[in-house]
């Protein structure tokens, strides 16, 4: 694919070439004359750039969002702002089942956070606490807070665009980061919450594991699930 003044034989080459830029600037830092250009010819491949140009770019520069991410955030000559995706403007945007996926659980993760931090606040030791599948002692960063079936996130979100009758190609976003969308109607947002706190069977245990074993599979809450406040 041709960006620029560039061409990359694969996408993931384009991919690794502007993630390479984006980690090598801190937060605040606004981005040299050549990245500027290369980051300009990317947004110009997108569909939407004339939306994303408006009046001109006067600057590009990296910021840090949530959880410590940084993404590239666009200046216009006017003074307004907007974050961009390098990898949606590579990769195309993404189906609306999948973008309506991705927004629910941007809108949960918070929640899922706190349930994770509760749990090492009660039951941790030197910073580590037990998985929950196998019972080996874990650090924060191996751990992922998992559904557990038959209620998988992917379950739960299905049950909720039917519930609620859904037009999933009639839904607005907003970017909030590189690649990362919330809904721009809160009351949808809220809803899916609300869904998702009384539906989900959580547990903290080790990525990658496979929760699939039969006793797992019963959709009453066991003693062991955790649970959203």
């Amino acid at each position: 694919m041709k960006i620029g003044n560039k061409e990359f034989k694969y996408k993931k080459d384009a991919l690794n070439y502007f993630k390479a830029i984006l980690n090598s600037y801190e937060p605040t830092e606004i981005v040299n004359e050549k990245d500027f250009n290369d980051l300009v010819g990317l947004i110009e491949i997108r569909p939407d750039k004339d939306e994303k140009f408006g009046c001109g770019i006067e600057t590009i520069h990296v910021i840090e969002v949530r959880y410590k991410t940084k993404c590239f955030e666009l200046i216009r000559k006017d003074g307004s702002k907007e974050v961009f995706s390098y990898r949606s403007s590579i990769t195309g945007q993404s189906k609306p089942t999948v973008k309506f996926s991705k927004a629910c659980r941007e809108t949960i993760s918070d929640d899922l956070r706190n349930v994770k931090l509760a749990y090492f606040k009660k039951f941790s030791t030197k910073g580590q606490v037990r998985c929950q599948e196998t019972g080996e002692l874990c650090k924060w960063e191996e751990l992922n807070v998992d559904h557990r079936q038959p209620n998988t996130f992917s379950v739960i979100v299905d049950r909720f665009i039917e519930v609620y009758r859904i037009n999933i190609r009639a839904v607005e976003y907003v970017e909030i980061m590189d690649g990362v969308h919330n809904f721009s109607n809160v009351e949808l947002a809220e809803n899916f919450r609300n869904y998702h706190k009384e539906k989900a069977n959580l547990r903290l245990v080790m990525k990658g594991k496979n929760l699939s074993r039969p006793h797992q599979a019963r959709i009453n809450r066991q003693q062991k699930d955790l649970t959203i406040d």
